[in-house]
């Protein structure tokens, strides 16, 4: 077996798991980015649907 080929050998197992690393992470990172957007627009959906009324609770108190 030539020295190039024997270091191809080597190296091709180790390229194909970090690649498949890369795609693990790059699909957390992606989920995460979607369920952020989605609980943010969640959020304005239940802000904008507050009764206007009511404080929101996570306004400060009102100077009396």
């Amino acid at each position: 077996m030539s020295p190039i080929l024997a270091g191809a050998a080597a190296l091709i197992p180790s390229a194909g798991v970090a690649f498949l690393f890369y795609l693990a992470i790059r699909a957390l990172v992606n989920a995460d980015r979607t369920e952020r957007a989605a609980l943010a627009r969640l959020d304005a959906l239940e802000r904008a649907s507050a009764d206007p009324a009511q404080p929101r609770r996570d306004s400060p108190p009102e100077p009396r």
